[in-house]
């Protein structure tokens, strides 16, 4: 069993005995590292990246894995058939022994498949797709939340958080569902869509929108028309600012908005839309904004990341990606080999309890590799800052209404 220990960044104490034919034939790791680094989710991919760097670099520092250094081979996928030619020259001519990935779920789905049929350890560290995890592949392991997790935290936020907020019954509240017709956010709609019905709050609308869409207005007309309490928004960054223009323009605003997407925690996109983003709240990875005492090494992660990179980090990304990386490292170095089958029982022997990883989630591996303590966080923007709402141990603020108040 695995338990990180409470440290600074987490460095693991290098003790376990090292098979001398292993020392004979590994002269470095070398693992892939497949993101989006360019397109319009280059920023995202570079930031869960940049994670998973720090997290090598400190564990190279401890010694390795078996007292080899790792060496991270990037890999640039902008959609599935480059995820599949870059998994192939990842696990052919750059004899990489195991991938680390992608933050986007087409490039997970497709990329997962090329390693498990090779034997080659996959770890996903950002990617939501529940598919990922349910097709009885042995070498994919997911450290982060599924989409059905996304999906049950939302009526969470809906039925215990904004009911009790809003004096409102669960079932008399408005509902509506507004998300990009894009894979991604239309199975996070479909999730949500769900999830309330079987709760009894059937959802007022359900509206896709193509992706770039600038004029919002003739969405929101019908929002208002069903008197929409309650907005669920799932779509890009960059949907963000024209969706808040056309509530401006239309005089019109639901009692509150729950936003997904890395652009509901970005700091730019608070400054930008200014004080109508106060009051909205976000579903979203590991935030920074948690009680010290319930994940008390995130300054240090944000103090190295700065040291590392020159600023803040840009999103939660690079935190959950950090987290996942140092936990299958050690897992690396527990199976005392990169053997598939003993990387994946050392991978379900993990168990780390709720607030004791470095991004405030736990750890336990079901037989499908799926993290079933990874959960998404209630936050939200108030005064120019983002305040987590729930989990309540993790909780630095109340909530706040109305939106835009």
């Amino acid at each position: 069993m695995i338990r990180l220990r409470r440290r600074p960044l987490f460095a693991a104490l290098i003790s376990a005995a090292i098979p001398d034919a292993v020392q004979a034939q590994v002269v470095e790791h070398r693992f892939g590292a497949l993101f989006p680094f360019s397109g319009p989710q280059a920023l995202q991919g570079d930031e869960s990246f940049r994670g998973l760097e720090l997290a090598a670099e400190e564990r190279n520092a401890a010694g390795g894995i078996l007292a080899r250094p790792i060496r991270l081979l990037k890999a640039d996928a902008v959609d599935a058939t480059q995820a599949i030619v870059e998994m192939r020259r990842l696990l052919g001519p750059e004899r990489a022994t195991a991938v680390f990935g992608t933050h986007a779920s087409a490039l997970s789905v497709a990329a997962s498949q090329i390693a498990e049929l090779q034997g080659v350890p996959y770890i996903e560290m950002g990617a939501t797709a529940d598919a990922i995890t349910e097709r009885g592949f042995r070498t994919l392991f997911r450290t982060s939340p599924r989409i059905a997790d996304f999906a049950a935290a939302t009526l969470e936020a809906v039925n215990d958080v904004l009911a009790r907020a809003l004096a409102v019954e669960p079932q008399a509240m408005r509902v509506g569902i507004l998300a990009e017709d894009q894979a991604d956010a239309q199975a996070l709609a479909t999730a949500q869509d769900a999830a309330l019905r079987a709760a009894g709050v059937v959802p007022a609308e359900r509206l896709p929108y193509p992706a770039r869409t600038l004029d919002f207005v003739p969405l929101l007309q019908r929002l208002r028309a069903a008197n929409t309490d309650i907005l669920l928004h799932c779509g890009q960054p960059g949907d963000i600012a024209p969706l808040f223009r056309a509530m401006q323009d239309a005089t019109w605003r639901p009692r509150m908005l729950i936003g997904t997407g890395g652009g509901y925690t970005s700091a730019e996109t608070a400054r930008m839309i200014g004080a109508g983003f106060e009051g909205v709240l976000t579903l979203e990875f590991s935030p920074f904004a948690v009680k010290e005492s319930f994940a008390p090494s995130i300054p240090m992660f944000v103090e190295a990341y700065k040291g590392r990179y020159g600023s803040e980090p840009r999103s939660a990304l690079s935190l959950a990606n950090y987290a996942a990386a140092l936990i299958a490292f050690e897992a690396f170095h527990r199976a005392g080999s990169l053997d598939k089958d003993r990387i994946r029982a050392a991978m379900l022997a993990a168990e780390i309890a709720e607030g004791a990883s470095p991004a405030g989630w736990g750890l336990k591996f079901d037989e499908r590799g799926q993290n079933t303590r990874a959960r998404p966080f209630l936050m939200q923007w108030q005064a120019g800052a983002l305040r987590t709402i729930t989990p309540e141990p993790a909780a630095t603020a109340s909530l706040r209404t109305p939106l835009g108040g």
